[in-house]
């Protein structure tokens, strides 16, 4: 993203820019392409359906031999608490450690017999319990992928072998300043906020968690309720029915419900510091953004994606003060931007980025550098999500953050959409109270400058 954005950066010039901009909410409103119907955007290869109370996504393609099969625990950290941290990654790990049907020297043998593989992601918004296999072996791995979600062994022995790998790799984040800049600064910006809290878990809260709590939040959350289904490949909507009805089908019902989290308030400014001899500081601040129902979200988007251009070519490419530089985008339920990084000069480089931000906010960019800009941002984009289960993830994003996997065919359309003052607007919106983390020589660095911010 970074190539496509610093190739455009030429192209996106401020044009005559009005006074210091103000302030000017935004009313929330619904989709950029709300005067197109969304049916418009429905493909043949895809439906949705229902299983036993469990939403499903199919989407049937036949030009490979994969399937990928994505099994969603909505919630992510909104489900967790400061002492719980981590608790849904221990158990879904631990369930590789042998199931009810499958010891756990049979499951690894039959797992490597069929060359099929089982992931776990844990997210902030959801966890990820997915299957990669051949046509094949899909109803065979399927049954070890249900099992281990319906019914985990959890061998005291064996919980523990996984319990000190997930807090030996926690642990490890420490020696990585950029690994442990990234867990600061969502613990500090999100701090009272669901976002604030780390799905891996922390070293405290790894060590807290006990067999007996695992087993209750077992019983507790792996329900119907909690689950969306999404599967892509060359399999039948009559195959996925037979499937879940026969496993995932026969959970307890719960009642949960999946809503977003609450957008996060971040107090204006500072920073919380790690000191560290470093031949270089890191710098990370993110600010709160808009939800992905809101027009803002692909605007933001798009603002970001500039921003990144700009302090590239300013930081890194015409002074030499950095190896990294970004406006990352995190794309979440409610979406969060940044600012990140390296540089032996810090001071002077916020000054370029505050510079760049208010640029963004009191200018307009040209619409040809725009166009530009969309047009290699969609190629990249749909590149990176060309694969079966990069396809599930952008179907599954597309259904619980915009409520319809039909979104995930407008988005397109909806960074088309996008005007040069929209991207100003939303500068204006968001570009504010960015929290930092810093690790390296604080005294290289004048604490007020975070707090301009």
């Amino acid at each position: 993203m970074r190539r496509v954005v610093v190739a455009c950066a030429s192209a996106l010039l401020v044009a005559a820019a009005p006074a210091a901009a103000q302030f000017v909410p935004r009313p929330p409103s619904v989709s950029r392409v709300e005067s197109r119907p969304i049916a418009s955007y429905a493909d043949s290869l895809t439906e949705q359906f229902t299983i036993e109370g469990i939403p499903v996504i199919l989407r049937r393609v036949t030009a490979n031999n994969v399937v990928a099969a994505n099994v969603y625990l909505l919630g992510g950290t909104q489900q967790l608490s400061r002492e719980s941290q981590g608790i849904e990654l221990l158990l879904l790990e631990a369930s590789e450690q042998g199931t009810r049907r499958y010891p756990r020297e049979q499951l690894r043998a039959r797992m490597a017999a069929m060359g099929s593989a089982i992931g776990v992601s844990p997210g902030v918004d959801w966890s990820v319990l997915g299957l990669r296999s051949t046509v094949a072996h899909f109803d065979s791995t399927w049954a070890i992928l249900a099992d281990r979600l319906m019914a985990p062994r959890l061998d005291s022995a064996d919980l523990e072998r996984v319990r000190t790998q997930i807090a030996t790799a926690v642990g490890q984040r420490d020696e990585s300043p950029d690994a442990l800049l990234e867990h600061l600064a969502d613990s500090v910006a999100f701090d009272g906020h669901p976002y604030g809290l780390s799905p891996v878990g922390t070293p405290a809260s790894l060590a807290g968690l006990s067999r007996t709590e695992l087993l209750a939040y077992h019983q507790a959350h792996v329900v119907k309720s909690r689950l969306y289904l999404v599967i892509v490949g060359n399999v039948t909507r009559a195959q996925v029915e037979r499937l879940v009805r026969g496993t995932l089908g026969t959970l307890p019902a719960g009642a949960y419900t999946w809503s977003p989290p609450p957008v996060p308030v971040i107090p204006r400014g500072g920073a919380t510091f790690v000191n560290r001899r470093l031949p270089t500081n890191y710098l990370l601040g993110y600010y709160a953004g808009p939800p992905a129902t809101s027009r803002d979200y692909a605007a933001l988007r798009l603002a970001s994606a500039v921003l990144s251009g700009r302090l590239f070519a300013e930081i890194r490419e015409k002074l030499n003060l950095t190896y990294a530089v970004d406006a990352p985008f995190r794309e979440r339920a409610v979406a969060v931007g940044g600012l990140y990084v390296t540089t032996t000069q810090p001071d002077f480089v916020l000054s370029i980025m505050q510079r760049e931000m208010r640029a963004l906010q009191q200018g307009t960019i040209s619409q040809d550098g725009l166009d530009r800009l969309v047009q290699q941002f969609i190629v990249n984009y749909f590149l990176d999500n060309e694969t079966n289960a990069d396809q599930a993830n952008l179907l599954a994003r597309a259904a619980l953050y915009q409520g319809d996997w039909r979104k995930a065919n407008a988005f397109a359309d909806d960074l088309r959409a996008v005007t040069p003052e929209d991207i100003r607007l939303a500068a204006v919106q968001y570009f504010r109270n960015v929290r930092w983390a810093f690790i390296g020589d604080a005294l290289r660095v004048d604490r007020r400058a975070f707090e301009r911010f």
